[in-house]
């Protein structure tokens, strides 16, 4: 699978647009993980073509546990990717590797006329 997305247009007209298919508890956990400005998330993508999504966890003082870097399930991460819920950054690239920064995508805002007369009264 490509790790190029194609840029969609920005479009301020959402009628007919489809809601995003229900998440799973793997994906909400994956993009819970993404969505935290505090755990970076990146995705390896070595020569070979192997990917490997991970972050860094930090140290918890209280249990002792930490401070390791931890994969994410490359199935999960994939399909989120492919769905549109997540971008790739910039690529850095090495000789053996190229990384990218995973980030979530935006969700527009729902269209004034989407929402029931009673929200818009108050």
């Amino acid at each position: 699978m490509p790790l190029t997305a194609a840029a969609r247009p920005h479009t301020t007209d959402l009628r007919g647009a489809r809601r995003p298919a229900p998440l799973g508890a793997a994906e909400a956990e994956v993009l819970r993980i993404v969505t935290d400005a505090r755990t970076p998330v990146f995705v390896t993508v070595r020569a070979d073509g192997r990917r490997r999504y991970s972050y860094w966890r930090p140290l918890d003082s209280g249990t002792g546990r930490g401070g390791c870097y931890v994969a994410l399930p490359t199935a999960v991460c994939d399909a989120l990717h492919a769905a549109g819920r997540t971008t790739l950054g910039e690529p850095l690239a090495d000789p053996d590797r190229i990384t990218y920064r995973v980030s979530a995508t935006r969700t527009p805002a729902a269209p004034l006329h989407a929402l029931p007369r009673r929200a818009r009264a108050a």
